[in-house]
């Protein structure tokens, strides 16, 4: 008899839900890193074009072109940037943390299911 056999179709669903919270935590951390690394970019950049002079030449990078561009108005983007990263970040902490929450129920339910069952 194989192993899939012997544990019951209700056991076998519930690990796989496992396997898909799992899934579905590690997207979300991977996202939430993403996010983390671009926030730490546009605050770097933010940090550096406020060093900089009033009468500093400044350039953006539009996909393979720089372009000159305005400081303050740069200032700006990168402001909008980093609040718009800072909702997203929070967003995916609150995803984060529910997933894990989620989780931990789903194995506590499986492992008193398998202790019921007697695997």
């Amino acid at each position: 008899m194989s192993t899939g056999e012997r544990i019951p179709p209700a056991i076998q669903e519930q690990l796989v839900r496992l396997q898909q919270l799992q899934q579905t935590l590690q997207a979300v951390v991977a996202q939430k890193q993403q996010v983390e690394m671009e926030l730490m970019g546009v605050e770097r950049a933010l940090e550096e074009l406020e060093k900089l002079g009033d009468d500093a030449v400044v350039y953006k990078s539009v996909g393979s072109l720089l372009i000159k561009a305005d400081k303050e108005t740069l200032i700006q983007e990168l402001k909008d940037q980093k609040e718009l990263l800072n909702a997203r970040l929070t967003i995916l902490t609150k995803q984060e943390s529910r997933a894990r929450d989620k989780l931990q129920e789903a194995r506590t339910k499986l492992q008193e299911k398998l202790r019921g069952a007697g695997i």
